[in-house]
């Protein structure tokens, strides 16, 4: 497993999927952001009745039938029926990626049943209301334990949990082909692999899947710059940007694998406690804490692939809240992901990366071009919060309890700005295909300028 230092981390090419002392999550060139090995499915034989509340738990079953949350007794079942399984985690206490697939499934849990209120509410066209606010025995220890074992929060995450943990592969000789993934948990209807909810889920998936070049292209890029070997450095630019493009290739078909008009339906189950209006005083976890705790909801920022870029390219976000909203986020993630996060930003500024590309027009040209790709991102992403989100519903905060209209584009904006400055300080010589970019680009930003407005106006919020 990988150590910081100013001077070295070490990214894996052996993910070593049967050994069981590492996390699940160990940054490699292999496979990127997703875990070592494909997630556990099959718990052991003392979490049977828990793996049976799971099953019965969506709004449609694997069989198509009606599940507790459709009947709206997800909660007394859990009350009646789990008994506290700390006892068990803790005899799996040594099996790494065990506990992170308990933590998976104790959050789902954990998520339902505090949010099913809010969705019979929801459902009834009412507002959410609150959510309950105390988490039981039989659910705050163990989710406690499992995910302090398995290292995160105690509280549903984007990558040890609702996505990256959360899938199976229906023929293991086809690997990691989209049509060959399918949901573990879900909530509403995911386990139709053809559902908008596993349509959300799998996409993301699919996304991450590219990350293990990213990774390379990222490693590559520092250890040349460090070398000033000006070739490997501009394969190193080269690599990080063509990953990129698959990954916002795979995720424009976002729009024919999740409908906007489904989102809704099942995005009740994914909100956290911080910010939401759900959990004004947080929530307490019964033998875990005298004080309610509040944590972030599952969120595509938790990601781990656009923050390595930024911490790469030394983007620099505004002095504002929503940019501290941006900084909490990063501690949201596995902990070996956090640390190579951390190992880049240092790394690249140790290097002086940036200054590095300048010096060079190719470089420099290189360099946008992978600039632009977090741009492309951001755009996407915040197209598909206009769509799926901000025409669907006025509930001011996003899962992760950032606020809706403004947040995304303080990133946005910022890295526009990135682009612009680097342009501008080449004299606007790189050549057509950056001119090409560029002209896109400062489009797009009057763009966006206008429709923040105008969303900031008709929610009657501001625009910082």
């Amino acid at each position: 497993m990988g150590s910081v230092s100013p001077l070295t981390f070490t990214v894996l090419r052996d993910t070593k999927p049967e050994d069981t002392t590492l996390p699940a999550f160990v940054v490699s060139t292999t496979r990127g952001f997703l875990p070592r090995q494909d997630p556990i499915t099959k718990l052991p034989a003392e979490f049977d009745i828990l793996e049976s509340i799971l099953s019965r738990m969506p709004l449609k079953t694997a069989d198509g039938s009606p599940g507790l949350l459709q009947a709206g007794t997800l909660g007394e079942t859990v009350l009646i029926e789990l008994p506290d399984l700390t006892w068990a985690v803790n005899k799996y206490a040594d099996n790494l990626p065990l506990q992170n697939a308990l933590y998976r499934d104790y959050s789902f849990l954990a998520s339902a049943y505090l949010l099913e209120p809010c969705h019979e509410r929801y459902m009834k066209g009412e507002e959410y209301g609150l959510g309950r606010q105390t988490l039981p025995t039989m659910l705050s220890l163990p989710i406690a334990r499992c995910a302090e074992l398995a290292g995160f929060k105690p509280f549903m995450e984007y990558a040890g949990s609702y996505a990256l943990f959360n899938y199976r592969l229906e023929d293991p000789k086809r690997g990691l082909e989209y049509d060959n993934l399918r949901l573990i948990r879900a909530f509403e209807n995911g386990l139709d692999p053809k559902s908008s909810e596993a349509g959300f889920v799998l996409v993301h998936i699919d996304m991450v899947q590219n990350s293990g070049p990213l990774v390379e292209g990222v490693v590559l890029a520092l250890d040349a710059c460090a070398a000033s070997d000006r070739g490997a450095f501009n394969d190193g630019m080269d690599k990080v940007a063509t990953a990129m493009i698959k990954v916002n290739k795979v995720m424009e078909t976002m729009w024919g694998k999740s409908k906007p008009s489904d989102y809704n339906s099942f995005r009740t189950f994914i909100f956290g406690i911080t910010s939401q209006s759900m959990f004004p005083h947080g929530v307490v976890y019964e033998g875990v804490s005298e004080e309610p705790l509040s944590f972030r909801g599952e969120s595509g920022a938790n990601d781990s692939m656009i923050p390595l870029c930024d911490n790469l390219l030394q983007i620099t976000m505004p002095d504002t809240p929503l940019t501290n909203i941006l900084q909490d986020f990063r501690s949201y993630r596995p902990g070996n992901h956090r640390e190579f996060l951390e190992y880049v930003k240092d790394r690249s500024l140790q290097v002086a990366l940036k200054s590095y590309a300048l010096q060079d027009a190719s470089s420099s040209a290189l360099y946008i071009l992978a600039m632009n790709q977090v741009r492309d991102f951001r755009w996407r992403h915040w197209c598909f919060t206009r769509e799926y989100i901000l025409k669907k519903t006025s509930h001011p905060t996003a899962t992760g309890g950032s606020p809706i209209v403004t947040w995304l584009p303080n990133q946005l904006q910022a890295v526009i700005q990135g682009m612009v400055d680097v342009y501008e300080a080449n004299g606007k010589k790189l050549g057509e295909e950056v001119d090409a970019v560029m002209e896109q680009t400062i489009r797009q930003r009057e763009m966006l300028s206008k429709e923040v407005e105008k969303y900031c106006k008709e929610r009657n919020v501001g625009s910082n």
